[in-house]
């Protein structure tokens, strides 16, 4: 199951959305060449990631911001600017530019503190956007719950494009973290589930002071949980491809 657009348009252009998904882009491509050196990379990532046993030696505290802004891989880059695009511009509707930016930096390093919390001597190096992007989440879940999200759901040979309220993906994701946590015995496995369940939590609670000055619980009884405004409707153009009877 994985979002690929939601239907709650933002008034206003996301300008600092945009900049952090360029930002993440343009610093995940001054490495790229790094990927074909693992030492070289080995040795990035130990100077710029988080590192939970360096941080309870009393240094590396930097790795808390500059490894918001590094990723592993493609695929890595690729989900987590997805997540942003879709989530982070009705998040900045509602924050402004400047609040929302200091929500995203927040929720990360909550995140990142989560991390530590569970792993204060882990050596691996820790790296991604995943909890910022959690906190925007967890943000979204509280005040849009029943918005459309287009998911893409792939069983083997079948793909189909299915819309779901938000507040069921979003929870299905959290549970995800959840489970991930509490089924992956400390130091294994390549997923910082504690980072993305701190992140989502601490975006939810920071974004109750938006919440509450729309009203808290009369903002939702006044839109249903849903958007504000009238939803994005999408329709798919008439192929040009002739249909042949049988």
């Amino acid at each position: 199951m994985f979002p690929i657009r939601d239907h709650n348009p933002s008034g206003r252009v996301p300008y600092v959305t945009y900049a952090l998904i360029a930002a993440n882009v343009v610093v995940f491509l001054s490495y790229w060449a790094l990927f074909s050196n693992p030492r070289a990379l080995n040795g990035f990532f130990a100077e710029y990631a988080l590192i939970p046993a360096l941080v309870s030696q009393g240094d590396g505290y930097a790795g808390f911001l500059t490894s918001m802004f590094l990723h592993g891989g493609l695929m890595h880059i690729a989900g987590n600017m997805l997540f942003l695009f879709i989530f982070g511009d009705n998040i900045e509707d509602e924050m402004g530019h400047a609040g929302f930016a200091l929500f995203y930096l927040a929720s990360g390093l909550a995140a990142g503190a989560v991390h530590y919390l569970s792993e204060p001597f882990s050596p691996v190096p820790t790296v991604g956007a995943s909890g910022a992007i959690a906190g925007v989440m967890g943000g979204y879940l509280l005040m849009f719950p029943k918005a459309r999200v287009d998911v893409l759901i792939i069983l083997v040979v079948i793909f189909r494009v299915l819309p779901i309220p938000a507040w069921i993906m979003l929870g299905l994701w959290f549970g995800m973290q959840l489970f991930g946590g509490f089924g992956t015995p400390a130091g294994q496995g390549g997923v910082a589930y504690w980072a993305h369940a701190g992140g989502f939590v601490a975006g939810l609670v920071l974004a109750l002071p938006v919440w509450l000055r729309k009203g808290g619980p009369a903002f939702w009884a006044r839109t249903e949980g849903h958007p504000p405004h009238p939803e994005a409707r999408y329709t798919l153009q008439r192929s040009r491809i002739p249909r042949i009877r049988r």
